[in-house]
């Protein structure tokens, strides 16, 4: 058999620097590899999902790779004769013998029954070389005092960066077998069974609503779109609170640790203070007007409900980041670093318009694009539900029907097509409200008072789109001075005990 001679690795930038050497590399392994490769091109298939040309530490090797896998690729055949061509000019192959070296190669490779481990093998170290730059990278930075790089924006910038090394080389993603297909669905349903048949996803505290949507799905991206004053926001935090108070820690029925019911919820509050979100917040759990709350009006009883309700907050798992103008980059860190901190379990953004793209783009449509694409890659890489507020154009209040549809949504295109669901807030009081008729118009006045008595404290959520379940709407109750939605109760109920909104 030939035997390969040990290749110079040395670079003499990187000799000078005195690093060459202590940087991890298997020279052997990728000769083996790159052999087995030419020896049997079948060979590269159980190999091309762990590594690309990048990760090899011999620039030739890399280069041989490359035009290897081109050639495989297009089902030509790879072999030291028809690389030949492509690399006799090639100045680092010459170094090594030249066209002659890849004969070596096939001639040296041992077997292709250890290609997956060679393949790994060279992954793991070509990460290991990543960090170290990395690494060197951080340090310059931090050492480089300069205006333009705060701390801040340099720590978000190498979290991105380790996460995007944690992600590549993940062997697991592609086609799976049915069998593994199935037995997701069949734990899925088992979930669902588990909890007497309700729902599978977390619950929003709103009967019909979990009955219309099953709850709120892992990687599952939610849309809550209305006009002004709908109360989407309210919405929005009625649910987080609703969660977050039920957060129940244990054990699931998969066998792993975590929320056995309610949730850990991240708020992105790009629009209101923090503050401003948990007065809400505190209205609806203490049943005090949120102006009154804000002006400080209360008498000794009311005052003692707000602190109790406060107190019953403080333990509750609901997490507000109010920093205006978030990019969706930064978004996505943060929204990691809560995940790998405290837990997270779901995720709101009110609203989408408010964050920024990572970069500039041409249009509004592609930064929204991007923006959407975005929020749904967070859902389905932190495996959380993400909800997500939306505004609706001005068309609707040109329509005589002001039930929002989903060409009402702003740059709809990409909203719509990357949402799994689609809701609109909707309440057809705020729009009848301003109907009033003259005093004089006394027909005119009792059908209108009529109108709006039957209409008083009802909203609906309208479901435009939904991936995994059917369209319709659900009606809810709405309590302004609280704002707080509830479940509405049906004319059946109210002759029994009934159900209050909460």
């Amino acid at each position: 058999m030939n035997e390969i001679a040990p290749i110079n690795t040395g670079n003499s930038d990187q000799e000078e620097a005195g690093i060459s050497d202590a940087m991890p590399h298997n020279v052997e392994a990728e000769q083996q590899l790159l052999g087995a490769i030419l020896t049997n091109n079948d060979t590269y298939d159980r190999v091309a999902a762990i590594i690309g040309p990048q990760h090899f530490y011999e620039p030739v090797h890399s280069r041989i790779y490359e035009i290897a896998s081109s050639r495989i690729a297009k089902n030509n055949l790879a072999s030291p004769v028809t690389l030949k061509a492509f690399l006799e000019d090639d100045e680092g192959l010459k170094e090594l013998g030249g066209p002659a070296y890849l004969v070596r190669l096939a001639g040296a490779a041992i077997s292709s029954f250890a290609v997956r481990d060679y393949a790994q093998m060279i992954y793991d170290l070509a990460i290991r070389r990543e960090l170290m730059g990395l690494g060197r990278n951080i340090a310059d930075k931090a050492a480089k005092v300069d205006i333009a790089s705060e701390p801040k924006e340099q720590i978000v910038e190498a979290e991105q960066a380790l996460y995007a090394l944690g992600e590549q080389g993940q062997t697991d993603s592609g086609f799976q077998s049915f069998l593994r297909a199935v037995t997701d669905a069949v734990n899925s349903a088992n979930a669902a069974y588990q909890r007497d048949g309700d729902m599978s996803g977390i619950s929003t505290g709103l009967i019909e609503m979990d009955k219309k949507l099953g709850g709120l799905h892992p990687s599952d991206l939610l849309i809550l779109a209305g006009r002004p004053s709908m109360g989407k926001t309210s919405l929005a935090t009625n649910i987080a609170y609703n969660i977050a108070k039920t957060y129940q820690k244990g054990i699931r029925h998969d066998g792993t640790e975590g929320a056995i019911a309610g949730g850990v919820v991240g708020f992105y509050s790009l629009e209101m203070s923090a503050e401003q979100l948990a007065a809400r917040i505190l209205s609806e759990a203490s049943e005090i007007p949120s102006e009154q709350i804000r002006r400080g009006d209360m008498n000794e009883e009311e005052f003692r409900r707000f602190v109790a309700a406060a107190k019953q907050l403080e333990s509750c798992p609901l997490f507000i980041d109010d920093t205006p103008a978030l990019p969706i980059s930064q978004l996505a860190a943060r929204a990691r670093r809560l995940k790998r901190t405290h837990g997270l379990d779901v995720l709101m953004v009110d609203y989408l318009q408010l964050v920024r793209p990572a970069t500039a783009k041409d249009s509004r449509v592609n930064e929204v694009s991007e923006i959407t694409q975005g929020l749904k890659a967070i859902a389905k890489e932190l495996e959380i539900p993400v909800i997500a507020l939306s505004q609706l154009s001005r068309q609707v209040e040109n329509r005589e029907d002001k039930r929002p549809q989903l060409s009402d949504l702003r740059e709809s295109g990409s909203i719509e097509q990357d949402a799994d669901v689609v809701m609109f807030v909707y309440r057809e009081e705020y729009y009848k409200e301003r109907e009033k008729p003259g005093d004089h118009e006394l027909e005119k006045m009792a059908a209108w008072q009529a109108e709006m008595d039957h209409l008083h404290g009802r909203a609906e959520v309208v479901i435009g789109k939904q991936r995994h379940g059917p369209i319709g709407h659900v009606e809810l109750s709405f309590e302004g001075q609280f704002t707080r939605f509830g479940n509405l109760v049906q004319p059946w109920q109210e002759q029994g005990d009934g159900e209050d909104s909460f």
